[in-house]
């Protein structure tokens, strides 16, 4: 497996999995829009310092993960970085990874986070627009925001172990990759090669029409 994503077999298969799910749903095999989001979540005491920070703004010290996802919530990219790194500043890497894999896609919707100077430089580096979506100003408690509803549910699911239909791919294996105690930290792309496994797994399973058994905790 570990030469097949190597050589790109692996993101072949899961894309044209990823595509039969989208013709499936009654769109285009290819997202031309997408979502971006962040979360940042707690590390344990014995997690190397090289690989987490403290995000001051959640008062957080542990890892961020950094998920794109397209408009029905089907993850495009996961990438995991020390919690302490600017979402704006992490995203130039996000979307450029994302730019290389995906050259159809235009639009990226995102929080006010993204906002600013990183609007112009994708605009000018990666030919992509980045739509901000802000929460209203007289909201209290939870809202649900538009466009960005669909990478939280997917976030909830790398946070919780969640399963639903529209965002199956991530399962507790990726919650283990993220959450106190995880020991997977070979590189940040071992991030997207985990979820690449599991989206492929599950995504065969609904196109077979075959039960989605939530997998077994396995040991890193």
């Amino acid at each position: 497996m570990a030469r097949w994503a190597a050589a790109g077999i692996v993101g072949q298969i899961r894309d044209h999995l990823a595509g039969r799910i989208r013709r499936a749903m009654g769109k285009g095999p290819r997202a031309v829009a997408t979502v971006i989001d962040s979360q940042s979540v707690k590390a344990a005491e014995t997690v190397s310092k090289a690989t987490r920070g403290y995000d001051a703004g959640k008062k957080i010290n542990g890892r961020k993960r950094h998920l794109v996802v397209d408009t029905r919530g089907l993850p495009l990219l996961v990438m995991v970085t020390p919690a302490d790194l600017h979402d704006a500043a992490a995203a130039k890497e996000v979307l450029f990874r994302l730019r290389l894999m995906h050259p159809e896609i235009t639009i990226v919707w995102a929080d006010s986070a993204y906002a600013g100077k990183l609007v112009d430089w994708a605009k000018q580096h990666l030919n992509l627009t980045i739509k901000p979506v802000s929460r209203p100003k007289d909201a209290s408690g939870f809202v649900v925001l538009p466009r960005r509803w669909v990478v939280e549910i997917c976030q909830a699911q790398c946070t919780h172990g969640v399963c639903c239909s529209a965002v199956s791919a991530v399962s507790v294996q990726m919650r283990r990759l993220y959450q106190p105690g995880g020991r997977v930290r070979r590189s940040r792309s071992s991030a997207s090669s985990r979820w690449s496994t599991w989206a492929m797994r599950q995504w065969g399973q609904q196109l077979s029409r075959r039960v989605v058994i939530q997998p077994r905790l396995i040991q890193a």
